[in-house]
């Protein structure tokens, strides 16, 4: 997949420098999507306006260790290695800060580019070294390449589609668990004669996940008080009738994009307030589904779920910015080769795209009843959008 750079030539234009610099690992979003390369280690990347007939040339200075998988799996129209620019030599004489930063200038030097733009995370010091080496360099704030990134191809499409059908296989996995779980005395969910815990949810989570070709570093599985902290990971045994809310949001091992998918569910009887709660954001996610269209804003649709908490009583942080129960996190965020990135569906969210992938999960928190999320993944389509979420949204379970 050749990424479509034009909004990032623009950008270079308009700041009239000759390139756009990162030197990250490519764990970093931006340095995978631009070079296409995945290495574990910092390599330096320079995507120069510098050919002749105007055009964007790739390039990334790499190690010796990944210039031969480099040279093979890049997208880089150009692959050097460090020691092609007397790299050791030059930490030798001048110390590990400038002889980098004079290697990394000789290499742009040799593109043509005199001065670059870089992400606002850039490192600070190799960017104060290459201004020292003579090379301008200027902060770009708004992030374009992030912007970029944020309007997916079919191609990126199918990859998040193929992370979510495997969600959904662990998220299944984790309800069959719940639902088969025996109750105690003392209402703790029992498996296999040994109380549930959030970790053995969680474990088996990963496991599915692993068997379709995905994995995560951590998932949320809370259950009770726990659940009304909308990132508490969750620990120690369930309980029958308490809402359990299970967060995944794993990362596909081949292509590198994610998904993300929330259910909250329940073994037992739900509470009226649990119930009515469950029942609400129900109607909350449609109604900012329902908003989900190109040329809405992320501000839209958020107001959409808030308009439907505060119609029944619920402060929202839209409402009541200091409130600590009720409806308080924004609606939802892009989905890509980050978990979370643009755009974003808050009281801040800029206009809807075609292609742009957006999660929608609004939710009520309050510690005296627990928490109830419930997460839709969805892309934007010319004239609507596509729920790229095939799973039941249902609260009892077993």
């Amino acid at each position: 997949m050749d990424p479509d750079l034009s909004t990032l030539d623009d950008r270079l234009d308009a700041a009239g420098v000759d390139a756009y610099c990162l030197d990250a690992a490519s764990t970093e979003p931006n340095q995978l999507y631009l070079s296409g390369f995945d290495a574990p280690d910092p390599f330096f990347t320079a995507y120069a306006l510098t050919a002749p007939d105007g055009t964007g040339e790739l390039a990334v200075l790499v190690s010796g260790l990944e210039y031969g998988r480099a040279k093979k799996e890049s997208r880089a129209d150009a692959v050097a290695r460090l020691a092609d620019y007397d790299y050791h030599e030059r930490v030798g004489e001048y110390g590990e800060r400038e002889g980098t930063a004079r290697t990394y200038a000789a290499f742009l030097a040799d593109l043509g580019v005199e001065s670059a733009l870089v992400p606002d995370r850039f490192p600070v010091g190799v960017a104060d070294g290459l201004r020292e080496a003579g090379v301008g360099v200027g902060v770009d704030g708004d992030d374009v390449v992030e912007s970029v990134r944020a309007v997916k191809t079919d191609e990126e499409v199918e990859h998040v589609r193929r992370a979510q059908e495997a969600n959904e296989a662990a998220l299944r996995a984790a309800e069959e668990l719940i639902a088969g779980a025996g109750v105690a005395d003392d209402g703790t969910l029992t498996h296999e004669g040994e109380p549930l815990t959030s970790e053995r949810v969680s474990e088996e989570i990963e496991v599915t996940l692993l068997r379709h070709g995905c994995a995560l570093d951590e998932t949320i599985v809370a259950g009770g008080a726990d659940a009304a902290d909308p990132h508490d990971r969750g620990s120690g045994p369930l309980s029958a009738d308490e809402a359990i809310v299970i967060d995944v949001f794993p990362r596909d091992k081949a292509s590198k994009y994610h998904s993300d998918m929330t259910r909250t569910f329940l073994k037992g009887e739900p509470s009226d307030e649990i119930r009515d709660r469950y029942d609400l954001t129900e109607e909350a996610l449609e109604a900012a589904l329902a908003a989900v269209e190109p040329g809405a804003t992320g501000a839209d649709v958020h107001a959409a779920a808030c308009d439907v908490y505060e119609a029944a009583g619920h402060p929202t942080l839209r409402s009541d910015p200091t409130t600590e129960t009720g409806y308080i996190h924004s609606t939802g965020h892009g989905v890509g080769l980050a978990v979370h990135e643009r755009p974003g569906l808050n009281p801040r969210g800029g206009a809807l795209e075609p292609g742009h992938v957006i999660t929608v999960e609004p939710g009520l928190y309050d510690p005296a009843v627990g928490g109830v999320r419930i997460e839709d993944i969805v892309v934007v389509t010319e004239d609507g959008y596509e729920n790229l979420t095939d799973y039941p949204v249902e609260l009892v379970v077993g």
